[in-house]
């Protein structure tokens, strides 16, 4: 679906460039990779100890993982195979692949480049995400291996705190895209460097969770269970759509937008319109 079949009255917006780049964990999941890796493990208490970790400014927020797994005795033997059944026992939010396909398409004369950024190990990412995100547009936490044993040897990179906005800046740079068309959504602490960097350029910011410290920060908030709901606050706020624009091109993804309660927070609530006919 293009802006042209949706109102071919409208005039043509300038063709522009954007790169949306999104976390993973809790913001494209539900649930928390480091959580669904203890339950692998047989480890105890994972969000207690990364609460430890945070109150006493350890390491930088949302890096906790990476460090219980270099540095922590239940979490001591992490292989790769670990990480990858990690994401494929991670609940996914609704409708990825169809958030995806639709920017990968375009919008109207619009490109968009999707790439994921988080400090949830690189393997976890890819496994959760195999067949909808390529991986070379995923970055997560860097790990090296022992090649005599297969275990986690030590960490190489890991994108959370100010790691996220080097990445961002990289992805950047390699794309050409300037700074006021790149649009980044998080849903915790771990992003709010990166979120205030982008809003002091000029980008636009989305929290999908009710984070008090986001709220404050993210340009909008969109609450919904739906990947795809991420795209009502960019087609009016970026783009400029109408209400009755952004309505028919969710419904040409096979979406109904059943609910959109328009404030400084959206919740959006979208139905499967093919699986109500089926």
């Amino acid at each position: 679906m293009t802006l042209e079949a949706i109102d071919p009255t409208r005039p043509a917006s300038t063709p522009a460039h954007y790169l949306i780049a999104s976390d993973f964990d809790q913001t494209l999941s539900f649930n928390d990779s480091g959580a669904v890796l203890s339950e692998i493990l047989g480890a105890s208490n994972f969000h207690e100890k990364v609460r430890g970790l945070a109150e006493s400014n350890l390491v930088q927020q949302g890096g906790e993982l990476a460090y219980l797994i270099r540095h922590d005795p239940d979490f001591r033997g992490v292989r790769r195979e670990h990480l990858e059944e990690t994401g494929r026992r991670v609940r996914l939010r609704s409708h990825i692949p169809a958030l995806v396909d639709l920017l990968e398409r375009g919008i109207g004369q619009h490109r968009f480049s999707f790439f994921v950024i988080s400090a949830a190990p690189r393997e976890v990412i890819q496994s959760a995400l195999e067949g909808i995100v390529p991986h070379d547009r995923i970055f997560g936490t860097e790990l090296d291996y022992d090649a005599t044993t297969g275990e986690v040897r030590s960490v190489r990179r890991v994108p959370a705190g100010y790691g996220k906005v080097a990445v961002l800046e990289e992805i950047e740079s390699r794309l050409g895209i300037v700074p006021d068309r790149t649009i980044y959504v998080g849903d915790g602490s771990s992003d709010v460097h990166v979120m205030l960097h982008v809003n002091n350029r000029d980008g636009f910011t989305i929290a999908v969770s009710e984070n008090r410290l986001l709220e404050r920060i993210a340009r909008s908030t969109v609450l919904s269970d739906n990947a795809f709901s991420i795209m009502a606050p960019v087609l009016e706020r970026v783009l400029h759509w109408s209400t009755g624009e952004i309505r028919s091109l969710f419904e040409a993804s096979g979406l109904s937008l059943h609910a959109w309660e328009k404030a400084r927070t959206d919740r959006i609530t979208l139905r499967d319109t093919n699986a109500a006919v089926a």
